[in-house]
């Protein structure tokens, strides 16, 4: 991939880790903000549980996403972007595009997903 393409991508992924990096802030900040809004049922407790639990989960969500962002700019500093972890063959570009933070190419992608049982979910 030319040096032109890498910046095409680096620049992607630098704009969604600003984006999802504000994103945890935000559902850290509603999930502790959430603590004590004169609740005092105890059906109202359960539902501010349940809120608290979703939002978390939320930032964890998150947090993996800006992980996957970091480890693609890390294979595009050291030169491996682009390049399937497992077969070693270059990712197809509008894979890239769909999925910058892609590990696989397509193919390889198929085979992990079927070997861990994932056959019915979409292929990234």
């Amino acid at each position: 991939m030319n040096a032109e393409r890498l910046e095409h991508f680096k620049s992607i992924l630098q704009e969604q880790l600003l984006e999802h990096t504000t994103k945890v802030g935000v559902e850290r900040a509603a999930a502790l903000a959430s603590d004590d809004d004169g609740v005092k049922d105890s059906v109202d407790l359960s539902l501010v549980d349940v809120n608290k639990e979703i939002a978390f989960r939320l930032t964890d969500r998150e947090l993996q996403i800006v992980a996957d962002i970091d480890q693609a700019l890390l294979r595009i500093r050291e030169g491996s972007y682009g390049i399937c972890a497992r077969c070693g063959k270059p990712i197809d570009e509008r894979r890239l595009e769909a999925v910058p933070t892609a590990r696989y190419d397509a193919a390889c992608q198929a085979i992990i997903e079927s070997a861990n049982g994932d056959d019915d979910l979409p292929s990234l």
